[in-house]
């Protein structure tokens, strides 16, 4: 699928911004007065920035609002509303700590669960499209989730969890691209499904649906060279996991985790580019581009 790089944003941007949201719920660090405003300062920044990045991939994006009101049957629409809802409800208990040199529990409780609620949510987008088998794996919100807390940790100072969560999404990083190669293929998937014809015989494509360019060909098909895909997987993975790892063990201090952020943002990046760019639509059978 096309990489738009609104939603690559959203992704990566969100996702380090809730993360650091939960660790802070969860009272990790405990800071209050102006270095509580630092931090929360930070975990919206990126929460509500990488939010607003999002609506530029959408058609219309005044109107936004729309996704809110199919909560019962999209997962878009439910990320809007838990990402609503942990913002207001961290936003509070924010203003405790920062203004009033509190610690308002159970608030800070639950805006933790809303903002791993919240990343699940972004996480199914993707994991429920059947049409898409790479990303329709348990894989996907596992290593979504992963990469949220371990990136959340690291901005939190929470070192330790932060080694294992990021040791846990680079296992199941390799997992996904390994298992997910031949995902297309073990489904079963071909032109002869796709259009219901197979029953008939082996069904080969006569000429292309269209003679020009389209909106499913924009979107939905991508193809990146498997030997620039095999680059961009060392680099993203050296960078998100590799490197934030290797800094942190040798060092907890503050320089060094703010080393260890901007290599795992990087390579988040460059990970979340190959997300988009690897995933194969089965629309594309009809422009025989599988």
């Amino acid at each position: 699928m096309h990489p738009a790089g609104s939603v690559i944003l959203f992704t990566v941007a969100s996702g380090l911004g809730f993360g650091l949201l939960t660790w802070l719920g969860l009272g990790l660090p405990d800071v209050r007065g102006w270095a509580a405003f630092f931090y929360y300062a930070l975990a919206f920044a990126l929460a509500v920035g990488g939010l607003l990045a999002s609506t530029f991939h959408l058609g219309n994006p005044q109107r936004f609002l729309r996704a809110f009101s199919q909560w019962r049957s999209s997962w878009l629409s439910r990320e809007g509303c838990l990402a609503v809802a942990c913002l207001l409800v961290m936003g509070l208990f924010a203003l405790g700590a920062v203004f009033y040199d509190a610690t308002w529990q159970p608030l800070g409780y639950i805006g933790a669960a809303l903002s791993v609620l919240t990343v699940f949510a972004t996480s199914m987008i993707y994991a429920q499209l059947k049409t898409v088998p790479r990303w329709n794996h348990w894989s996907t919100p596992v290593l979504f989730l992963a990469l949220s807390l371990g990136g959340g940790g690291l901005l939190a100072g929470q070192v330790g969890p932060a080694i294992g969560l990021l040791a846990l999404a680079g296992v199941m990083q390799l997992f996904a691209w390994l298992s997910g190669d031949g995902r297309f293929q073990e489904r079963g998937t071909d032109i002869g499904t796709a259009t219901g014809l197979g029953v008939r015989g082996v069904v080969r494509a006569f000429e292309p649906p269209h003679t020009g360019n389209n909106y499913l060909l924009k979107e939905m098909v991508h193809q990146v060279g498997r030997k620039h895909a095999v680059k961009l997987r060392l680099i993203a993975f050296a960078l998100m996991i590799a490197a934030p790892l290797v800094l942190v063990m040798i060092s907890s201090g503050a320089l060094m985790i703010c080393l260890a952020v901007i290599c795992h943002a990087l390579g988040t990046f460059a990970q979340r580019w190959l997300f988009f760019a690897e995933a194969e639509h089965v629309v594309g059978l009809y422009y025989g581009k599988r």
